[in-house]
């Protein structure tokens, strides 16, 4: 079933997504990602058969509990800069883009069971550095850069677009535009620095009501990913009602900056039960969550211990 509009997770019932992929596939299964690009395992059969693998215990922890699931495409990294990167033309690019999103299909298909909904989400992602970006495009040239991937999307399953790891207002305003011009439901995600702010240095609510203005109120709702809930719990708590046009978290398993992580040579996979129970004392502050997962050294273990404290 496809969803568009009706995107389920806009309910009260709770969603799950997945972890850190890219981490996971490098740290635990060995794997080499260019430019930490998971798409690039999608050129061969063992590739896509690893991917399909990394999804079966994020279904099986939704089905366990009959919760949602909104399944992210392998495709962060599948953007015209990076694709380019590590040597992929642009038709191959789309190709890539389409076999992600045929990928997921494939996972839903076998993983809808017991009735509960699974939403296909295409996944894009930055254009420069997913932390410290050295380019910045203005609204408008992010809008006709990202185009390209969510033109793909478009003529697939997919039924949603989410930005992941936005670093700065203008790129997230241009991702919303690109997909209302091709019709599809976008999730915008900012990071967030140790001090809250975005690394732009925006205050988050500040950032959320600049998109909302600036696109007519276009994303079906807001995340945080790649932050740790120690850099942020201050950020969410207080007033303000862009509060409840974030209904997505994924954060990280580190309570390291980001600056640290990119120095970082081994995995830190924090404590995945003290990471259950900051995300379960969220509620109050982000009252409208509704679609939990996590990022950067995440994997099934931290997503099955915030599905039962957050169930609890």
């Amino acid at each position: 079933m496809r969803y568009g509009a009706d995107l389920p997770q806009l309910g009260e019932d709770l969603f799950l997504t997945d972890g850190g992929i890219e981490t996971t596939l490098v740290f635990h299964r060995g794997l080499d990602l260019p430019a930490f690009a998971a798409f690039d395992l999608l050129k061969d059969d063992a590739g896509t058969e690893e991917l399909r693998r990394y999804f079966d215990p994020y279904v099986e922890l939704a089905s366990e509990k009959g919760l949602g699931l909104v399944l992210e495409s392998p495709t962060w990294r599948a953007n015209p800069r990076w694709a380019k990167e590590i040597g992929y033309s642009a038709a191959e690019l789309d190709r890539m883009n389409r076999a992600a999103i045929a990928l997921m299909a494939e996972v839903r298909e076998a993983g809808e069971r017991d009735g509960a909904p699974i939403v296909i989400s295409g996944c894009i992602g930055p254009h420069d550095d997913g932390y410290s970006p050295k380019a910045k495009l203005n609204a408008a040239d992010a809008e006709e850069y990202h185009a390209t991937q969510i033109a793909t999307f478009a003529e697939t399953d997919t039924d949603m677009v989410t930005a992941l790891t936005m670093t700065y207002v203008e790129e997230a305003i241009g991702v919303a535009n690109a997909a209302k011009r091709f019709g599809l439901p976008v999730a915008i995600s900012f990071t967030l620095e140790t001090d809250g702010r975005l690394p732009s240095g925006q205050a988050l609510g500040d950032a959320i009501t600049q998109v909302d203005e600036e696109t007519g109120s276009y994303p079906a709702y807001y995340m945080i990913n790649c932050a740790h809930p120690t850099h942020f719990e201050q950020a969410v708590s207080g007033d303000g009602p862009w509060r409840e046009r974030v209904r997505g978290l994924r954060a990280n398993a580190s309570t390291m900056s980001h600056e640290e992580l990119d120095e970082a040579t081994e995995l830190d996979e924090g404590d995945p039960d003290d990471l259950a129970a900051r995300y379960a004392e969220l509620r109050e502050d982000l009252p409208a969550l509704t679609v939990l997962g996590g990022c950067c050294g995440t994997d099934h273990r931290h997503v099955c211990a915030i599905r039962d404290a957050w169930l609890r």
